[in-house]
């Protein structure tokens, strides 16, 4: 595990303030100095060393933290504190990773670990909450007060915005790709069998594809292509992708009634390929419901850093403070989305 650090933790510096930003990966981490408006002054993009343990991942994470609090003090910058957002199972009240398949964490007190090992108040969350809390306070859901924020990616998660709210039931809340869409279908790596994860993620499209024609694919993007131009096999891979997570967003509809269905992760950069036809298979199976709209996330890939970054102003500022989902949040005319890869050095 990382070795603590012998000095007290970092007060308030003189100079502008910021934070560090960290979303954490199973292949890869985002990280950012932000500003209070959420403008990135300084990007990094690191490795996730997951093959090595879970111990090395620890360390690398506190490594990036380190390494950001480090640059922002060579600009005479204040860091108010850290945000750091993970994938798995996350309680974000007592700060602990329960348990995270991809990186071989369970029940590992991570905000503590990392503030030991870095001197900077840590505050940590989940990606797709984090995520979630991102698009409902400066994209696709702001000003909405339900919502739903749904990456669809090599897995599949749910951010559930209820009144303002994240609805986070000690970290186990959103875990859409479990809904069992197929009860005959094939076993799924949770235990369960026919989940959602299995038949529509990313991973679970191309692999569906592969094994009704025989030939390999590079994922989810080249099915999607093949649907473009006009191939059965994939057309037929893609409906039933659309099917299922039309299913399971109309049982969402039935008991929390999200105003907004936000979809991002790697499968949303199709576009109105995904949208369109999810739209159409969710409206036919609604009726008294509130029929939700779906739209296309805002802020892309970038989403987990920026939720990590509201935490970390959050926290910074107090839990009295923090701006629930569906009110205005200061920002500036510039979104982050716009920014972000235009990061000043």
């Amino acid at each position: 595990m990382p070795t603590p650090m012998t000095s007290a933790p970092r007060g308030v510096a003189d100079g502008p303030e910021c934070v560090v930003a960290l979303d954490v990966g199973g292949t890869c981490m985002k990280g950012a100095l932000l500003d209070r408006a959420l403008r990135p002054l300084h990007t990094v993009r690191r490795a996730t060393p997951r093959r090595s343990g879970p111990e090395a991942v620890v360390e690398e994470i506190a490594a990036v933290l380190r390494a950001l609090d480090g640059h922002a003090a060579g600009r005479t910058r204040a860091v108010r504190g850290a945000g750091v957002v993970v994938p798995g199972i996350v309680d974000e009240e007592t700060r602990t990773a329960v348990h995270s398949v991809n990186l071989g964490w369970r029940d590992l007190p991570l905000g503590a670990l990392l503030e030991e090992a870095t001197g900077l108040h840590v505050a940590l969350g989940h990606d797709v909450r984090a995520g979630g809390a991102a698009e409902g306070r400066l994209g696709a859901a702001r000003g909405v007060r339900d919502a739903w924020f749904v990456p669809v990616g090599t897995g599949i998660a749910a951010a559930l915005l209820c009144d303002g709210r994240a609805l986070r039931a000690g970290g186990y809340a959103g875990e859409l790709g479990h809904v069992v869409v197929d009860p005959g279908g094939a076993p799924c790596a949770c235990g369960g069998r026919g989940c959602l994860e299995g038949v529509a993620s990313a991973a679970a499209v191309a692999a569906a594809y592969e094994a009704r024609t025989g030939r390999a694919t590079g994922g989810a993007a080249e099915v999607a292509a093949a649907v473009v131009a006009g191939d059965p096999d994939a057309r037929v891979v893609w409906d039933r992708a659309v099917e299922a997570l039309a299913s399971a967003l109309a049982t969402a509809a039935t008991l929390l009634a999200p105003e907004v269905v936000v979809v991002g992760g790697g499968l949303a950069e199709s576009g109105g390929l995904l949208l369109d036809p999810l739209r159409a298979a969710l409206a036919r199976r609604l009726s008294f419901q509130r029929r939700p709209r779906v739209v296309r996330a805002a802020l892309g890939d970038r989403a987990g850093c920026l939720g990590a970054g509201l935490a970390a102003w959050d926290a910074a500022d107090g839990a009295a403070s923090a701006t629930p989902v569906g009110t205005t949040t200061p920002r500036t005319d510039d979104t982050p989305a716009s920014l972000y890869s235009q990061a000043a050095s």
